[in-house]
């Protein structure tokens, strides 16, 4: 007896831009006696480097007492560029824009003319001074666990290196993609990055079809997957991490599960088509402000 176990299990896969794969009698590492088929699904998923995944059945699963072979590891292909480039992921913040339909729209005026400024500083020297009046949901911005939780850490009490020089990670989802559950983020080695879920969905931004039902979102299986893999910050170029179709119900549970595990959450991200898969640095830092769970970012990465 030497204490390791594979399965040994049929697989039929199904991928979300089409086709299929089919496996009979394939054995594969497993951490112990015991696994369920949708733990084992993942973990083969994983093995493989399979991408966009929309399905795995398994059948004819038996377990073996056999010595592990070692797993294949999933390629990190970071794209190289020559140098160092910094890629914008903020959506620009402009007087009367509108990021949730419905909600209010950044008002930004003067405070302080320059023209008024010129009675108080010697010939020649003038300033500006603008004023915005906003929600914090405005643009892209940031969650932390006091946007959910009212004993979770704001603004001011959110660690920074949570927040910033992030190594950074896309996961980019096939057209017509909706949910993003645990298959499709199964290939993925998440632990300690910034998880930039890439939908393309910031086409329709500033839009009445923003709000759309069919917007994508992640699935509570998919936050529950990022939190046990232990992600350091979710970001989306989507409306809303969470569902928002006419059947979601008032239930947010991507938010609830990412934030009370203390993973910030970055919604309206976009530009994410121009970073590579990985080997990139994301920072999304608000001010410190206490008392909001909730603030515009300019959210960046670094590529080199």
């Amino acid at each position: 007896m030497n204490g390791e176990y594979r399965a040994q299990f049929d697989a039929e896969v199904a991928f979300a831009n089409g086709g299929g794969l089919n496996t009979e009698g394939f054995r594969l590492d497993i951490p112990a006696d015991t696994i369920d088929d949708a733990d084992l699904a993942a973990l083969f998923v994983r093995h493989l480097g399979l991408l966009m995944v929309s399905e795995v059945r398994i059948t004819n699963k038996t377990i073996i007492e056999e010595p592990h072979k070692g797993g294949r590891a999933v390629p990190g292909a970071a794209d190289r560029t020559a140098g160092r480039r910094l890629t914008e992921l903020s959506h620009l913040v402009t007087d009367g824009m509108i990021t949730l339909p419905g909600w209010p729209a950044p008002k930004i005026t003067e405070w302080l003319t320059r023209e008024a400024s010129r009675k108080h500083y010697a010939p020649g020297t003038e300033f500006h001074v603008a004023r915005i009046d906003m929600i914090a949901n405005t643009g892209t911005y940031l969650d932390t666990p006091a946007h959910r939780y009212a004993d979770g850490a704001d603004l001011s009490a959110f660690p920074l290196d949570r927040l910033a020089d992030l190594p950074g990670l896309v996961v980019r989802l096939p057209a017509g993609t909706r949910a993003v559950d645990r298959l499709l983020l199964a290939p993925y080695d998440v632990t300690g990055k910034a998880v930039l879920l890439h939908t393309g969905w910031d086409v329709h931004f500033g839009t009445d079809g923003y709000g759309a039902p069919e917007a994508p979102y992640l699935t509570a299986d998919g936050a529950a997957a990022l939190v046990d893999a232990g992600a350091a910050l979710v970001g989306i170029d989507s409306i809303n991490i969470d569902d928002m179709g006419p059947t979601a119900g008032g239930e947010r549970p991507a938010h609830s599960a990412l934030l009370a595990a203390g993973i910030p959450i970055v919604e309206h991200l976009t530009g994410l088509a121009a970073l590579p898969p990985d080997g990139f640095r994301f920072t999304a830092a608000p001010p410190r402000v206490a008392g909001m769970g909730t603030f515009p970012v300019r959210a960046f990465a670094v590529v080199d």
